[in-house]
């Protein structure tokens, strides 16, 4: 067991966990003080602002993603999540992008919450994917998962 896990499991959340709580808190605070005339378009600069901020290739990889999510789901929101971007339906968050280098990971994550409806019809099926590159068979799978997510 690496030395991470071990803090992790005797002394509650990583620093990682915690940065990333405390991120959520103050998006929320943020949220909370905003007027509703400005909010979807403000939530959409922290999420332009967010991915502008990441280093390549995830910067690459989100900026696509965010096109491909507000053009294919029109009715999702961009907000951050998590300190990440995220697409939200009636202020519940649908699917969303974790930057692997943010999360000193190999790869990034695209995935969806309980909040999409990926289950239907079905027993078995992925909440998340790992995420290296963008090829045009990737984007054609996340377009057919976003739309079957709003559907």
């Amino acid at each position: 067991m690496s030395a991470t896990k071990r803090a992790k499991s005797t002394d509650g959340f990583s620093e990682q966990e915690r940065a990333a709580m405390q991120q959520r808190a103050a998006e929320l605070k943020k949220e909370t003080n905003r007027g509703r005339g400005n909010k979807a378009a403000a939530d959409e600069l922290d999420v332009l602002s967010k991915i502008a901020a990441m280093e390549t290739p995830d910067r690459a990889i989100a900026e696509r993603i965010h096109a491909i999510v507000t053009t294919n789901a029109p009715e999702l929101s961009p907000k951050l999540w998590y300190g990440q971007p995220a697409y939200a339906r009636k202020a519940k968050v649908v699917c969303f992008f974790r930057s692997g280098h943010a999360d000193k990971e190999r790869y990034s994550t695209f995935g969806f919450t309980t909040e999409a409806h990926l289950d239907e019809g079905s027993g078995l099926w992925p909440t998340s994917y790992a995420v290296t590159e963008l090829t045009d068979e990737a984007e054609q799978t996340i377009t057919a998962l976003v739309r079957k997510a709003i559907s």
